[in-house]
């Protein structure tokens, strides 16, 4: 069995999304939901520009995705809890030189009070069916959120996720590392600690790898930088860094670590935030960034356009999706072209 899960970066031939058709992502009122589905049109119509998107919309919310994303966005009609298809939609891998996806369980990030997930936990299915790519199911809780590869072997995870007593209680870390290894071909796996602060209080996801760090083309390792002690995630920072200077990737060698500050805000109205430029999305000829109006945008524009040379670097304004939970990276997926 020869499986690999590609690297962001490598060619696409789709994005995938969902459209904030209900509930909280939506918000309260008029003006909220307004806000949300002007963020993700902003994000789907950067990346249409440059490959093919589909995007699964609850059937009604369809006028208004409609009303609000590029013609050429394909829409998928699919009963719809949420909108970060990071998390419940399929993770594509080359399976043998073939195009499939692996389906995680779903279940509200930890099986949380304020989540459901009825519906998006078949979400995968639903776009794996449309786009005719056969289905590797997995007994492991897991988001696409949690993970993250250098297309060699080498994945991040955060041993608040996959341990997570809500998610899978009494795995341990042999027996994620051997279904990683199973479903995605890792040959190495790099626990991080936690995630950051924000994310891991009521409302987040208990700790997703990438609002924290992730792998670049040329083999170095972006890291969430809070700089300034008042911030608790100052301390986290501090801690993965350890990690990761510490750690070797598949292959045994060392992991180049550069830092991307952390945005000069501190708060929001909500507590500390968790707003970080790694939570971005890599495609064809492009990076769609995080960017908060913040006087750290400049300086974390320039760490991704030397992290990504040759790439157009399309900022957008990440803050009313941080306001729902998650970033750029997280309402999109990449699906690979596969070569055999």
């Amino acid at each position: 069995m020869s499986r690999r899960m590609p690297a962001e970066w490598e060619p696409h031939t789709r994005t995938w999304m969902a459209w904030p058709s209900t509930g909280y992502t939506l918000g309260d009122t008029a003006d909220l939901a307004e806000e949300a589905r002007r963020t993700w049109a902003a994000v789907a119509n950067a990346v249409i520009a440059r490959e093919p998107l589909t995007m699964l919309v609850g059937p009604e919310a369809v006028g208004a995705a409609r009303a609000h994303l590029d013609p050429r966005i394909v829409l998928l009609e699919a009963p719809l809890d949420d909108a970060w298809f990071r998390d419940i939609g399929p993770t594509f891998i080359d399976d043998a030189g073939e195009l499939a996806g692996v389906d995680w369980v779903f279940n509200g990030w930890g099986a949380q009070d304020w989540a459901t997930w009825d519906r998006d936990a078949l979400a995968a299915r639903a776009a794996l069916a449309s786009a005719d790519v056969p289905r590797i199911g997995s007994a492991m809780v897991n988001e696409g959120g949690g993970i993250h590869t250098d297309g060699r072997g080498t994945f991040l995870v955060t041993e608040t996720v996959q341990l997570d007593p809500g998610r899978n209680p009494g795995w341990t870390r042999a027996r994620v590392e051997d279904e990683l290894e199973r479903t995605l071909g890792a040959r190495k796996v790099i626990w991080l600690p936690r995630g950051l602060t924000r994310d891991s209080e009521r409302y987040g996801t208990r700790g997703h790898v990438d609002i924290v760090a992730c792998f670049t083309p040329g083999g170095q390792v972006l890291v969430h930088d809070q700089r300034d002690p008042a911030h608790p995630d100052h301390v986290v920072s501090a801690q993965v860094r350890e990690v990761l200077a510490a750690a070797t990737d598949a292959d045994g060698g060392p992991l180049d670590l550069v830092a991307i500050p952390a945005p000069a805000t501190l708060r929001d109205d909500e507590g500390w935030v968790d707003w970080s430029y790694v939570n971005h999305y890599v495609l064809n000829g492009a990076v769609v960034a995080c960017v908060f109006d913040d006087p750290h945008d400049a300086a974390a524009l320039e760490v991704l356009a030397a992290a990504y040379p040759g790439r157009e670097i399309v900022p957008v304004d990440a803050r009313p999706i941080f306001d729902r939970g998650g970033g750029i990276h997280c309402i999109t997926q990449q699906q690979p072209a596969i070569r055999a």
